[in-house]
């Protein structure tokens, strides 16, 4: 069974940075599509940025070039670097896992807070 605690969010000023964690259990992050999701009260929850197990990644149009998204296999946890953070990044976010029969686990989320 595949279980996913994000860690790292908080309070930070538009501008700032923070990085999240996800700590991984139950499978290996480097044969498995996974990323961070964010979700704000009101809305579907929306894609942020993915990398899939060759590595590739992809990023919402909104984040690119403040976000990075990656892996650090020997501690198997997904990371997500968010720099230059705008109000607007405000929301819960979420790691997701796919395995390779396209079985979908959520994390359960950490609050993302950018004051302007």
């Amino acid at each position: 069974q595949v279980q996913l605690v994000e860690s790292g969010g908080g309070l930070v000023q538009a501008g700032g940075s923070l990085r999240l964690s996800c700590a991984v259990s139950g499978a290996f992050l480097s044969v498995n599509d996974i990323g961070w999701y964010r979700q704000t009260p009101g809305k579907q929850r929306e894609v942020a940025a993915t990398i899939t197990a060759d590595g590739t990644t992809n990023y919402a149009d909104s984040v690119k070039g403040r976000f990075t998204i990656s892996r650090d296999t020997v501690k198997n946890t997904l990371l997500l670097q968010m720099n230059n953070l705008k109000s607007e990044d405000t929301a819960v976010y979420y790691c997701r896992h796919t395995n390779g029969w396209g079985y979908v686990t959520w994390g359960q989320g950490t609050q993302v807070t950018v004051s302007s």
